[in-house]
């Protein structure tokens, strides 16, 4: 069997056994795909944990982050265990394997007067109307790009000021719509019908009416942060982040904000009480008379 035959099965296990969307596939086949090209010739059944340890290193001296080695691994251990369990091979050699350590760097988030001065961009035309509501619920809900992306009109329940959203590992969960997001959001439904096509679902869609884009979302919201005078460089992530400093700032309920963010493990979320204290700090610093010499 070919070893392009073995991605070709582990991409239909994904698919259709563990029910992965397209772009965690997509992501897969890229970094299983890299594997494959630094093994060369070598059968993928004869790889060892000094091949690994060796590819690792090329990649590292290619420049490539921590993270991104970390995910590979991951990635490859996935691809070994299915080998193991479906096609007969004796060992996995990512077994133990771990990428380089990386200093820890904590998310970069909007300032509450940011985040309002980005979400409040003005005009009447669909367009811009869709753009504030995908602003605004970005920062109102907290939700990924893809998750904002794959919505559709359906998963919205105005009664409840809800939405549903699918998730990571096609998990699904209910999360708030802020009053503004809503309105925003109604504006953009009526001005919808003008451009959608008759038979698209999506919630967002493009001039030509169909589903947009997740790359349509990033460069229009740089467009709009650059319009708003917003220095950072800012991303739908970043809208992410905001929403959950924001809302612990305000709350201190990490679980809530682990909740709402879809976060399978509360250590994910704790993240951001490092971004809660350097807001605390902050204000520490500034208020305090003995905080700092002046």
């Amino acid at each position: 069997m070919k070893r392009t035959d073995f991605l070709s099965s582990y991409l239909d296990h994904l698919a259709f056994e563990r029910g992965l969307s397209k772009h965690t596939r997509e992501n897969y086949a890229r970094d299983i795909g890299l594997l494959i090209s630094l093994a060369e010739q070598k059968p993928l059944d004869q790889l060892s944990t000094a091949h690994i340890r060796r590819f690792i290193a090329t990649l590292h001296g290619r420049g490539m982050s921590s993270k991104s080695i970390a995910r590979q691994l991951s990635a490859w251990r996935g691809f070994f265990n299915y080998l193991s369990q479906r096609h007969g091979f004796s060992h996995n050699p990512c077994t133990g394997m771990r990428a380089p350590k990386s200093p820890k760097t904590l998310p970069q988030a909007l300032s509450t007067d940011q985040a309002i001065q980005l979400v409040s961009i003005e005009g009447d035309d669909p367009l811009t109307l869709r753009d504030r509501a995908i602003l605004e619920l970005f920062y109102s809900s907290g939700l990924r790009l893809a998750e904002l992306v794959g919505m559709n009109i359906s998963a919205l329940d105005t009664v409840n000021g809800t939405a549903t959203v699918t998730g990571k590992g096609s998990k699904t969960r209910i999360v708030p719509v802020g009053s503004h997001a809503s309105e925003a959001i109604s504006k953009w439904l009526a001005a919808r019908v003008t451009i959608a096509a008759a038979d698209e679902p999506a919630l967002f869609v493009n001039h030509r009416g169909k589903r947009i884009s997740a790359r349509a979302v990033q460069y229009r919201m740089k467009e709009w942060a650059i319009k708003q005078g917003i220095s950072s460089d800012v991303h739908p992530h970043m809208l992410r982040h905001s929403f959950a400093s924001h809302v612990l700032q305000s709350s201190g309920d990490l679980r809530a904000v682990q909740e709402m963010l879809g976060h399978a493990n509360i250590s994910t979320t704790q993240v951001y009480t490092h971004l809660d204290f350097q807001h605390l700090a902050k204000t520490y610093d500034a208020a305090h008379p003995r905080a700092k010499k002046r």
